[in-house]
């Protein structure tokens, strides 16, 4: 098992210096969100200022962009950290990738599965000098010329986790990626009755075993120095639960633990399996 520390800082600025402490620190990877500031270029910043660690965008959002930007993305990352960077994606939800970033929205799970087969054949393009010929219904690749080949990688192609809640995504993960990333809302209940299941579901659709695949899971947790910042960050856990039990995607979690109807402004003590009591 490995232990990954979270790189999230409202100043760019500060990210080597986050960067680095983590390192000294112990940790084993470092990953961050696309919130504020680009992701790619965080851990641009991460990458120059660290020698050991892995980094592992958790998650760059796939819909926002096209297969080839994240394939020159991506490419670079793994140059820059010398075989260390993980490219974590995720779909985000219809609203934000229509609304938000000004993008199509359509069928999450077959559009990201075509998603990371593009990546994979431009990469292979790169390697191999073979001619780029990916035409899906999705996304269509079918011109590389010399100018925009960087060629082989010399640390190879990076690994690739999809994020997922819902059992089709994480499916989709166990039958396309490299890994999973779950999301930090779940449950150990949602996770063994409907996560791992579908996971195993997509490795049988590829011959593949659980010794080809790595599961990540981030995880809320509330921690300090004193008093005071253990109340700080218990609040903003609550907060972070609320968010998450409100969007409808995540729904399914609810469900599993009877509390899909609930109304009331908040949840059960009883419910510690979540983090105890959260608005709602």
């Amino acid at each position: 098992m490995k232990i990954d520390g979270c790189l999230l800082s409202d100043r760019l600025e500060e990210i080597p210096e986050l960067a680095r402490a983590s390192e000294a620190a112990g940790f084993d990877g470092l990953w961050t969100f696309e919130s504020a500031h680009d992701i790619f270029l965080c851990m641009a910043l991460a990458a120059e200022h660290t020698a050991r660690v892995e980094l592992t965008t958790a998650i760059a959002v796939a819909f926002a962009r096209s297969p080839m930007t994240v394939a020159v993305q991506t490419w670079d990352m793994q140059e820059l950290s010398h075989g260390r960077f993980i490219l974590g994606l995720g779909t985000q939800v219809k609203a934000h990738i229509e609304r938000r970033f000004g993008m199509p929205w359509s069928a999450p799970a077959p559009r990201i599965r075509e998603f990371v087969h593009a990546l994979r054949a431009i990469w292979d393009c790169w390697s191999t000098g073979s001619p780029l010929d990916f035409q899906g219904d999705h996304y269509t690749h079918t011109l590389m010329t010399p100018m925009f080949d960087p060629g082989p990688n010399p640390f190879g192609d990076a690994r690739i986790l999809l994020a997922g809640v819902g059992p089709v995504m994480t499916a989709v993960a166990g039958e396309v990626a490299d890994g999973w990333i779950a999301h930090p809302f779940s449950t150990e209940r949602y996770l063994r009755n409907v996560s791992v299941p579908a996971i195993e579901k997509g490795l049988a659709r590829t011959g593949r075993s659980r010794r080809d695949f790595e599961v990540s899971c981030p995880l809320m947790v509330v921690t300090g120095r004193d008093e005071n910042e253990m109340l700080a960050m218990r609040e903003q856990v609550r907060n972070d639960i609320a968010f998450h039990a409100s969007t409808y995607a995540y729904r399914p979690i609810l469900e599993l633990h009877g509390w899909g109807s609930c109304r009331q402004s908040s949840i059960s003590s009883s419910s510690r399996e979540l983090g105890g009591r959260w608005a709602v």
